[in-house]
């Protein structure tokens, strides 16, 4: 049986007071900035200008009673579709950003036994790099394969474990967000009043600006004659919203009306930005719309009896009958009035030419 092989990344940060405490960590090995004299950094946040060279070094500390060895590399950032966290792409992957451009001095290090490695790496900023925020990690990838039981288990893991990069590079910064793609589902009981209502909203938010945001997003539902149903702040938005990503998101909204029409709203906002987007929606029991479609279809099937079907005429465009729905109304034949006669015209009476062998 083929295997299928699952990377396991970590790069998360946990902001405690002791320097090995701000290491991305699995348990097993840690990746972590090199302290400076100032105070110990939590990751690395660098700002260059386009054409720059960046100078700096990463910790590998090893957590376990053998030597570990791993495979160290740059990659790029991204927001992840299900939830938008923070995640780098793998070493197979194209890279485009800091994933190309920082490159450590070893690309594999071995780690003794409960020890610490500390390598160089430098980041070169391309000449045409754009101006804005530019995240990604430096990983440090164990390739060994771990399975449970390699007789019965189909999946292989692979850990790694990434310190993160938020790279700056100079220029104008343009904070901007979008709210796309708004939609509303409706979850109703087939009898009104027997169960409770409710609806799902989706949307997406797409960073369109080159900086990282930090949104907040506000749902507002109206029903007919402008009442407001709900006005809440959202929670499940990412906390880091990166350049040029989109989320898809979804809200539930418990207690949504069985029996409305009226819009939903979604306003995102971060420092500099704000936009908002809507749908309308068109709330209906089951019941009732079983029923009224069944009264729609019968008034159809009873007016196509009585009516009947005329053919159309030569020449319409189309062809087939007309619909019950499609009359035409004729007037009455009017009686024919007589029409005065016109004055006979009188004419110019014609000379006779005599024919040229007439003439002396």
């Amino acid at each position: 049986m083929r295997k299928l092989y699952v990377l396991i990344l970590s790069v998360f940060l946990l902001a405690l007071t002791t320097p090995a405490s701000y290491a991305a960590d699995n348990g097993s090995w840690s990746v972590y900035p090199v302290s400076t004299q100032i105070a110990a950094r939590p990751y690395f946040y660098l700002s260059a200008d386009p054409g720059q060279t960046l100078r700096d070094k990463v910790t590998v500390a090893n957590k376990t009673g053998a030597p570990l060895t791993f495979r160290l590399y740059a990659t790029d950032a991204y927001n992840t579709a299900r939830d938008g966290g923070f995640a780098v792409r793998t070493v197979e992957e194209r890279q485009l950003g800091v994933g190309a451009w920082a490159h450590p001095a070893r690309s594999r290090v071995t780690v003794p036994a409960h020890g610490s490695v500390t390598v160089p790496f430098t980041l070169r900023v391309p000449e045409k790099a754009e101006p804005g925020d530019h995240p990604g990690a430096l990983v440090a990838l164990d390739e060994r394969l771990e399975s449970g039981d390699a007789a019965t288990s189909s999946v292989a893991v692979q850990r790694a474990v990434g310190a993160r990069i938020y790279l700056r590079v100079g220029g104008p910064t343009v904070p901007a967000l979008a709210v796309e793609k708004v939609r509303i589902s409706h979850h109703q009981p087939l009898v009104p009043g027997l169960g409770e209502s409710g609806a799902t909203v989706s949307y997406t938010l797409h960073n369109t600006g080159n900086v990282t945001l930090n949104p907040k997003v506000r749902l507002r539902a109206e029903g007919l004659f402008g009442r407001t149903l709900l006005s809440r702040g959202l929670t499940k938005v990412p906390s880091e919203l990166l350049p040029g990503q989109r989320v898809r998101l979804t809200e539930p909204w418990r207690g949504a009306p069985q029996l409305d029409w009226g819009h939903v709203t979604l306003t995102a906002s971060a420092p500099g930005t704000r936009e908002s987007a809507s749908t309308s929606f068109v709330a209906l029991p089951w019941l009732m719309a079983v029923l009224a479609g069944a009264g729609i279809a019968a008034v159809v099937v009873i007016r196509a009896r009585r009516g009947g079907t005329r053919p159309w005429p030569l020449g319409a465009r189309g062809s087939g009958t007309r619909p019950w729905w499609f009359r035409v109304r004729r007037g009455r034949a009017r009686p024919s009035v007589p029409v005065r006669p016109s004055r006979p015209v009188r004419t110019t009476p014609s000379r006779r030419r005599s024919s040229p062998s007439a003439r002396p």
